[in-house]
């Protein structure tokens, strides 16, 4: 008697040991799919800056170190290129060339040359005027009879070449006198340009050999430092403006509506134990592929989520990048 009462009192208990993991298990399983009122989770970013040169060469100076604040125009390192010096040298002496060249032809040939132009002239003038006077005289004579008819013309041929000489003298002196050409002098000044364009594009890479900050911001990172090789466009600095802050968040398409651009909310941020109001400032226009869990075990979609980004409505002091915020 005693050992059945036993026995029926072990298959009480294991019985309700039974019904209690079951009920258990089923309330668990029914919980797992009730809708909850999901908390978002968002993340503070920045905007961040990379310092960099459009100059090759060895880091001269590193003038700020991680975790330092700086203004915008601070001088945050200088690069030594002697590539660059050397050819901005170079762009100058090609400048002042063409610039000679430019000047001497705006303002035509020196004074000695015009004159010894003009002598020329004269020379061949005075003797075009003595040929004609001789082949006139020979021209009289010939039709008397006292000189030969070759005579004449030899004295005609040295008057037509005396008259030659006289044109191109002049065209000479006409030169000196007037200096070089319209054509001449545009070609002369368009080289005396594209060497002050050389010269001014070789000066705005010198001056990228200094690096200033951008905006105001702190350090977050130097890459490189004294000595080392900086390629060209290579990121040495990195900083961040925290002025420039806001929070991204994936929300689920169902609470698009409680989103809509330019809407302002209220967020928790954990780490500063305190609230800021936010204002969304953008909403993807494309849901990413399902990260959220179905709406309900029937149901025959996943739930999308799109990105959103808000801005602080005022600054929030001690905010740092990566800082949890969460909406309700």
């Amino acid at each position: 008697m005693k050992l059945n009462v036993k026995l029926n009192l072990k298959f009480i208990v294991l019985a309700v040991i039974i019904f209690a993991f079951l009920l258990w298990l089923i309330v668990s399983f029914v919980r797992a799919y009730q809708p909850k009122e999901n908390k978002i989770y968002a993340q503070v970013q920045a905007r961040e800056y990379a310092i960099s040169s459009k100059v090759a060469g060895r880091v001269e100076n590193i003038f700020v170190k991680k975790g330092d604040m700086l203004k915008k125009g601070d001088l945050v390192y200088g690069i030594n290129s002697p590539e660059l010096e050397a050819k901005l040298e170079q762009a100058k002496a090609g400048y002042q060339a063409a610039k000679a060249l430019s000047t001497e032809t705006k303002q035509g040939a020196r004074v000695e040359t015009i004159q010894s132009a003009k002598d020329v002239w004269q020379g061949a003038k005075t003797m075009a005027n003595l040929a004609k006077s001789t082949y006139e005289r020979l021209e009289s004579l010939y039709k008397d009879g006292v000189v030969s008819e070759q005579r004449r013309d030899e004295a005609y041929a040295n008057y037509t070449t005396a008259k030659h000489n006289e044109n191109v003298a002049f065209q000479q002196y006409k030169i000196a006198l007037d200096g070089a050409t319209h054509e001449t002098k545009i070609a002369a000044q368009a080289k005396e340009d594209a060497a002050a364009g050389q010269v001014s594009e070789v000066e705005s890479y010198a001056k990228d050999t200094q690096a200033i900050a951008p905006a105001d911001g702190e350090v977050s990172n130097v890459l490189l430092h004294q000595g080392e090789l900086a390629p060209s466009g290579f990121p040495v600095v990195l900083m961040i403006d925290m002025n420039d802050a806001w929070i991204v968040f994936h929300l689920p398409e169902y609470r698009l509506k409680d989103f809509p651009k330019g809407t302002t909310f209220k967020a928790y941020i954990p780490a500063l134990e305190k609230e800021a109001e936010f204002k969304v400032e953008f909403v993807s226009v494309m849901g990413d592929f399902a990260t959220w869990r179905a709406t309900s075990a029937t149901k025959g979609y996943d739930i999308r989520t799109f990105e959103v980004e808000a801005y602080p409505v005022s600054p929030i002091e001690g905010l740092r990048v990566g800082m949890s915020v969460l909406i309700e």
